[in-house]
């Protein structure tokens, strides 16, 4: 009997000792997204002109959802969003592990973790510094236009002031500067596979690019699908390149969701509509997130 008793004083304990260390993340989940995503919700219902101030706002209810649909805005800025998604993160992912396994196989140690760090520094440099570096390059006398001059194209385009080219532009900074973050977590990830297998390939015969395929590229899935889930947040949450270097044009060539929901807001004080975007624009990301985990659950129960 008391030896129940003290087993059950030191669950408690240690579950109160748990909840305490949870207890921080928890208020600041409830405080600054639940809360903030009801607030959202609640004021996509209503007409609030920002200038007008707080409180003053009539129920329209689902009318700037309907609108939302014959907005050209709108539906361009949720092209560009889901082309940029579809494009980026592929890209990124395919580009990461061929360089993380690379690293990692033919890099010496010490010489793997400098390649790594340097790789990495985009990561966490500075959104304005890296878009101030890259319209530099990108500018009518930058390398880029140099490049395409040297080799033969007389007049190359003006990138970021170009329909066409302004949007792939910023899909190419934005797949650079994650690059190093992608290659750091799959590097992470390669050096806890079973080295068993690697040598039951090499005693078989098996060609690097047989290991890669069949081994490491299987054995990475919930890395992958890791980096899945967080790029496409990332690449739907794209804001600052497009703020800092194009602000959305030209015309409506580079306007994102998110870009379109801090003008509306704050540009044209459209709180209500602006916060009917962001629902659409969280749903939306909602839905892709639990199609992933019910596929990438149906994978590992195989």
């Amino acid at each position: 009997m008391k030896k129940d008793q003290g087993r059950r004083k030191r669950i408690l304990r240690e579950n109160l000792i748990a909840w305490t260390f949870l207890l921080p993340s928890a208020v600041g989940m409830v405080l600054f997204s639940l809360i903030p995503l009801l607030i959202s919700l609640y004021v996509s219902l209503t007409d609030w002109n920002f200038a007008s101030g707080l409180g003053n706002w009539n129920f329209v209810w689902f009318d700037n959802f309907k609108q939302l649909w014959s907005d050209s805005w709108f539906i361009a800025s949720l092209k560009n969003t889901l082309i940029y998604a579809v494009i980026t993160v592929p890209v990124s992912l395919v580009l990461s592990l061929i360089l993380a396994a690379v690293i990692d196989d033919f890099c010496k140690k010490k010489a793997a973790g400098v390649v790594r760090v340097a790789m990495y520094m985009p990561h966490i440099c500075n959104s304005v510094a890296i878009s101030a570096v890259w319209m530099a390059l990108y500018s009518k006398y930058g390398p880029f236009s140099l490049l395409l001059r040297a080799l033969g194209w007389s007049d190359p385009p003006r990138f970021l002031a170009d329909y066409v080219w302004a949007l792939p532009a910023l899909m190419l900074v934005s797949i650079w500067a994650g690059l190093g973050y992608r290659v750091f977590i799959y590097s992470a990830s390669l050096t806890a596979l079973p080295r068993d297998l690697y040598e039951s390939a090499d005693i078989d015969g098996g060609t690097w690019f047989q290991k890669f395929r069949y081994i490491t590229v299987p054995l990475l899935k919930p890395t992958t699908f890791f980096l899945t889930v967080t790029g496409i947040i990332s690449s739907f949450k794209v804001f600052a390149y497009t703020n800092v270097m194009t602000k959305g044009g030209p015309g409506s060539a580079t306007y994102t969701m998110v870009y379109y929901v801090y003008t509306t807001a704050f540009k044209y004080n459209r709180m209500g509509y602006a916060s009917a975007v962001a629902v659409i624009l969280f749903f939306m990301l909602l839905v892709i997130t639990i199609i992933q985990w019910i596929h990438n659950s149906r994978d590992e129960k195989r």
